[in-house]
């Protein structure tokens, strides 16, 4: 558990840190683009009040509220199974990745009410209209993890 744990902190922290140089120190949230490395990298913020893409955004508090027990709940769900299922360490570094992840996120939407999305990338011709942040490349990566390195039977 403790690679669990280790992972979802560094995670944590790097998401945190991250949001705090570009949203405040280099004045995103007012600024609104820092061009980095066009097309490729763009700093575009974006305050997603919903899940993926701002799919389930309201600007009401019962969303917030409601995506901030979902994350707690998939994260506490997440610790159980993996504490249970005894993985391994690239098992337990996956969930730990991806419950770090959404920690990140839960605490953007206590602080701030969204969540801070920052990066924009765009490549080859797609001009990519949308945002993310470091917690939520972490949860998807901790996703494609835990499917990769769990489940598997201990028989075989």
């Amino acid at each position: 558990m403790r690679l669990l744990w280790l992972s979802a902190a560094i995670v944590f922290v790097l998401d945190q840190l991250t949001k705090v140089i570009v949203v405040q120190l280099l004045g995103l949230s007012t600024r609104g683009v820092i061009e980095v490395l066009p097309p490729f990298v763009t700093f575009r913020m974006a305050w997603n009040r919903g899940v993926n893409f701002g799919v389930f955004a309201g600007d009401g508090d019962v969303t917030r509220w409601i995506l901030v027990a979902v994350a707690l709940a998939i994260s506490a769900w997440v610790v159980f199974w993996l504490r249970r299922e005894k993985p391994g360490r690239w098992g337990m570094i996956s969930g730990g990745v991806l419950v770090g992840g959404a920690l990140g996120n839960v605490l953007d939407r206590l602080i701030y009410g969204a969540v801070a999305d920052f990066l924009n990338m765009s490549c080859c011709g797609i001009d990519n209209p949308y945002s993310f942040n470091v917690a939520d490349i972490a949860i998807f990566v901790g996703a494609v993890g835990l499917i990769l390195f769990t489940g598997r039977s201990k028989t075989a």
